[in-house]
């Protein structure tokens, strides 16, 4: 019986070197503290949390596992053909796993010669300095893709972290109308969740609420494959709905 259970006693601590690798590598260091302190059920926790949601996106397991992988492959891709295709497919690898600047680094030397105004690396660029909290240079790339689509963003979640660019370089009136918009065209649960974030640090709690509250009540109504993909902003709005009480 207890070698029975000897054999099970290392699970736990397997989970937890496992997790615990995981967050320092993809940036996810707030979970150190519960990962460290509650071994099984915070690698439960965040596999639940932060795996499954996007496990359930269609994202490869292998790139959880081994989030170096795909930037090894690419970098080998890279010397062995220093073209404009591997460079982005490296860049992509790169912010994929945070690494924002060598990421853009790398977009930045394809924007050039025939490629100097090509759509899709101006998207990729206006992401990845998105993501890298350089807001004022995303707008500007976005701006740019605008002018090439007749002044509209081809991606409905591309509209939104040009919505949300917007609210962090201080225009809230603009950021105010963005989200509205979004949120009446596309009916979008993302969007009601960061809406209700920008609402809550207006200090408008009531309507932040509101927002939080629309997304766990119109999640419901969704197919089951959508609830899936949403199921994210719903937890985050009952986080919130928590804590403004």
């Amino acid at each position: 019986m207890f070698g029975y259970w000897n054999d099970f006693y290392f699970i736990p601590v397997i989970l937890q070197v496992i997790t615990i690798i995981h967050a320092l590598k993809t940036g996810r260091r707030d979970w150190i503290y519960l990962l460290i302190f509650l071994p099984l059920i915070g690698a439960v926790i965040y596999f639940f949390m932060e795996l499954l949601p996007e496990l359930t996106q269609g994202r490869s397991l292998k790139k959880y596992v081994f989030p170096k992988q795909q930037i090894n492959e690419w970098e080998r891709k890279v010397q062995i053909a220093d073209s404009i295709t591997n460079k982005l497919g490296l860049s992509k690898a790169y912010a994929e796993q945070k690494q924002y600047d060598k990421a853009i680094k790398l977009s930045l030397s394809c924007l050039k010669g025939a490629y100097s105004n090509d759509p899709a690396i101006l998207l990729q660029l206006a992401r990845q300095y998105f993501y890298n909290n350089q807001y004022e240079e995303s707008l500007a790339y976005f701006d740019q893709l605008n002018l090439r689509n007749g002044n509209k963003l081809l991606m409905p979640e591309d509209e939104l972290l040009y919505t949300r660019a917007q609210e962090n370089i201080g225009t809230p009136e603009l950021a105010d109308k963005g989200y509205r918009q979004i949120i009446r065209t596309q009916h979008s649960l993302e969007a009601m969740y960061y809406y209700g974030l920008f609402l809550k640090k207006q200090q408008q709690k009531a309507e932040a609420r509101e927002q939080f509250q629309r997304v766990r009540s119109e999640i419901k109504l969704l197919p089951k494959y959508l609830r899936r993909r949403n199921a994210i902003w719903a937890r985050k709005s009952m986080r919130e709905l928590i804590a403004l009480k």
